[in-house]
């Protein structure tokens, strides 16, 4: 089936399933073309949230039996990849810009949002001790200050979050990622 000929449904279907955007993806950074081998070892290590040096030889062995029997053989029946099963050799075909939106995008980039709220939270909850101990520079007197300060924080923070997951949006809070 030649990519051409591909719905937006038949697109959705073919990437509904994670080892098959990896395996696009990790093709997509070698440059279109790669061996089974080192595949499988990286779709490995990132189902497993490892270094591909520690994939363990049955986490290996799971990837490779998928990606063999299932997956490459499903992009390759729907013209995303030449698949050669003997010489385990796997093209990505040129048409990649037509299912780019249907791959994870920026997967490596996402931000830790949930330590920026855990973060945020933890001051809020000292502050708002202190400020009902009238302890330091905080004194009851400043309590809704403080808590409109956290609102507004909460607020720039959440939609910070919000314009970095849209599509072709970098929001740089200067935070290192993750």
């Amino acid at each position: 089936m030649a990519d051409s000929e591909l719905t937006q449904a038949e697109l959705f279907d073919v990437f509904s399933n994670a080892r098959r955007r990896q395996a696009v993806r990790y093709l997509k950074r070698q440059g279109g073309s790669c061996d089974l081998a080192p595949l499988v070892e990286q779709v490995a290590a990132w189902e497993n949230d490892t270094d591909p040096d520690d994939v363990t030889r049955t986490q290996r062995r799971r990837v490779y039996i998928s990606l063999y029997q299932t997956h490459l053989p499903m992009l390759e029946d729907h013209g995303i990849v030449d698949w050669d099963p003997d010489g385990h050799e796997i093209d990505l075909l040129p048409s990649e810009d037509r299912f780019e939106p249907y791959l994870d995008r920026h997967l490596e980039e996402q931000r830790s949002w949930h330590r920026l709220y855990a973060g945020l939270t933890a001051v809020g909850v000292v502050a708002f001790a202190l400020s009902s101990l009238a302890i330091g520079p905080l004194s009851t007197g400043l309590a809704p200050v403080v808590a409109v300060v956290l609102c507004l924080l909460v607020l720039v923070l959440a939609s910070a979050q919000h314009l970095s997951r849209r599509h072709g949006t970098t929001v740089s809070l200067g935070f290192a990622s993750r």
